[in-house]
């Protein structure tokens, strides 16, 4: 079953390679959607993809790429987008 969740991460998110690191992550696990840099300092995300996949990629953001640190996850399920693929946007 396919399910969407939108993914707020606060902590040392930008600058840090998160954005493609998560690209990449998303692309191994058939994950779509887009993540993009809040002017908070914060990252959004919305992702979709079968429930196994998206609980592993919510997981795998809980940490990031080596040179972050995630204080704070939250994330909400949302409907169902069709998104086709996974992107990076810019504000």
């Amino acid at each position: 079953m396919t399910k969407h969740v939108n993914i707020i991460l606060e902590g040392m998110v930008q600058g840090v390679f998160f954005r493609e690191s998560t690209l990449d992550k998303a692309r191994e696990l058939s994950i779509a959607g887009f993540i993009l840099n809040q002017p908070d300092g914060s990252v959004f995300i919305e992702a979709e993809g079968d429930e196994s996949s998206v609980a592993t990629f919510v997981d795998w953001c809980k940490q990031g790429p080596p040179q972050a640190n995630v204080q704070k996850c939250t994330t909400t399920d949302a409907e169902i987008k069709g998104f086709s693929e996974f992107e990076i946007h810019s504000v």
